[in-house]
């Protein structure tokens, strides 16, 4: 019994504690046993057939895996659901969105179902081995369900992450013209004005307020896309934080960029979002410095 202990633990932790049937049958645990742990509340049937280990509320990337475990073979974690893993959304709890391809599921509890006749090249991709529809196909399907505000916001923050660009929501567009929310992409595609990010537009109401110069936002320098830069004085202002930055290869990216502006005669500042929030002045100031300067 150890060792069906010990191939049950194995199969949890790389599943976010998440486990089918099939596999504890597998494993040589019985019907039986099975049903006992969960009436003593050991484990949880989140699904029929699929359960968690343990007694602990389960998190959401372990509520998608299960939900893809009950529809499979080839579910796929979609739109607020997928927006919230990507961390595009804040998380609501509610039920999982599920998107299956060529043929229809039958209900369950705690799973919203959409069918498609077919996803696009590129647009399943893979968290932790649980499928997950790309940041760009997440972001159009969000405008079939949610309100315009929330895919606004998603857009913003995956643009600011730099975790998707534009051509790749057009090209869903241009292969699904009629989709559910598509005049919803199409506005965010076209409007000029539209700064992005949350961050920018706290920076431009910071800028105005203090009669600073207004900057251009999201131009492209140098074969690099900058938040901001003022053209007539050779500056240029990077959002700096953990979520567009907390990984090496974005690090070495960035100071990549920085060498490669500087080079072309450019100077660089960065302002993190706490700065930006909670010491508006200083931020303004040094700005000011900068083109002082």
């Amino acid at each position: 019994m150890h060792d069906v202990e010990r191939t049950i633990a194995r199969i949890g932790a790389r599943q976010d504690n998440v486990i089918g049937r099939d596999q504890l049958m597998a494993a040589g645990l019985g019907r039986g046993a099975i049903a006992h742990r969960i009436a003593t509340g050991a484990w949880q049937r989140l699904h029929n057939n699929v359960y968690l280990l343990g007694p602990a509320p389960p998190t959401l990337i372990a509520r998608a895996r299960a939900a893809v475990l009950a529809c499979r073979p080839d579910a796929v974690v979609s739109h607020r659901s997928a927006a919230e893993m990507f961390g595009l959304l804040p998380q609501v709890g509610g039920d999982i969105h599920v998107t299956v391809a060529g043929r229809n599921i039958a209900p369950r509890e705690g799973v919203r179902r959409h069918r498609i006749a077919q996803f696009g090249p590129g647009e399943v991709t893979k968290m932790r081995g649980v499928p997950v529809t790309s940041v760009a196909r997440t972001i159009c399907d969000l405008a079939a369900t949610e309100d315009a505000k929330d895919v606004e916001h998603a857009f913003q923050e995956a643009l600011y992450r730099r975790i998707v660009s534009e051509r790749a929501l057009a090209a869903i567009l241009k292969r699904e013209p009629n989709r559910r929310g598509a005049a919803v992409i199409r506005a965010l595609l076209r409007d000029p004005r539209l700064t992005r990010s949350e961050k920018e537009r706290v920076l431009l109401r910071l800028l105005a307020q203090a009669q600073l110069p207004k900057p251009v936002t999201n131009v492209r320098l140098h074969g690099y896309l900058v938040d901001a830069y003022w053209p007539e004085y050779g500056l240029v202002l990077e959002f700096d934080g953990w979520q567009a930055h907390g990984h090496r290869s974005a690090f070495e990216t960035d100071r990549k960029r920085d060498q490669v502006l500087l080079a072309n005669g450019l100077r660089v500042i960065r302002v993190t979002d706490r700065q930006l929030v909670r010491e508006p002045v200083a931020v303004a100031a040094r700005i000011a410095m900068a083109l002082k300067a």
